[in-house]
């Protein structure tokens, strides 16, 4: 071997060595959803995405939300013209804390579709650190997160296809008027006749149920 090849060896073998390595990323096994009877609040939270349009900016933007399915309440919900996993995150601990679920021992169940925001590596470790089940449903399953599909036909129907948002501003704002609307305001027969807000106190007070057995 010459010493010019030794020496080409040697620079190649320096840059095998120097190139940085690909990195390594934890692979989460999918739980499928399965089914459940609901019998108090924080059980099972539904999570999912909903588009709205900006028509004077001509743009999208994203409203991401967390249901109980036990007693309908919206325990969290984001507004943003992007959505990723880390504001799914984000927005789930904030529903933690305001439960008043953060330091205590009791974890609701986290179900979803298959979304990038839900399937991301992001999210799955925060599950993990906060010892969460997450669960998703099978592809084309819409009916296996039918809770939140149900708000989402009322969000759309009640507010986004009856507005023409200007800017983003007033989309946000307009959709956070809903969202308080929704939960302390808006009735549903499957409750009583109550909103969420009021479901949930009267559960927590003397115990009271939904008309029918909540089974997902």
């Amino acid at each position: 071997m010459g010493r010019n090849t030794r020496f080409f060896r040697v620079i190649l073998l320096d840059k095998i060595q120097l190139k940085p390595q690909r990195p390594l990323y934890r692979k989460y096994p999918r739980k499928l959803a399965r089914n459940r009877s609901i019998t108090a609040p924080n059980q099972l939270w539904e999570v999912d995405l909903k588009y709205g349009y900006i028509h004077g900016e001509d743009r999208f933007f994203f409203i991401l939300s967390y249901i109980d399915v036990f007693d309908r309440h919206i325990v969290g919900y984001y507004i943003g013209l992007r959505c990723e996993a880390k504001d799914a995150v984000a927005t789930l601990k904030n529903a933690l804390w305001r439960r008043k679920l953060y330091t205590s021992g009791q974890r609701p169940v986290i179900r979803s579709d298959n979304g990038s925001q839900f399937i991301s590596n992001a999210f799955e470790e925060a599950c993990e650190e906060l010892k969460i089940e997450h669960e998703r449903i099978p592809p084309k399953t819409p009916n296996r997160n039918a809770h939140i599909e149900s708000f989402h036909r009322v969000l759309e129907d009640d507010r986004l296809s009856q507005m023409e948002f200007e800017t983003y501003a007033q989309a946000y704002a307009s959709v956070d008027t809903f969202m308080k609307w929704y939960n302390n305001t808006r009735i549903h027969s499957s409750i009583h006749y109550l909103s969420p807000v009021d479901l949930h106190t009267a559960h927590v007070e003397n115990g009271l149920q939904p008309k029918k057995p909540v089974l997902v």
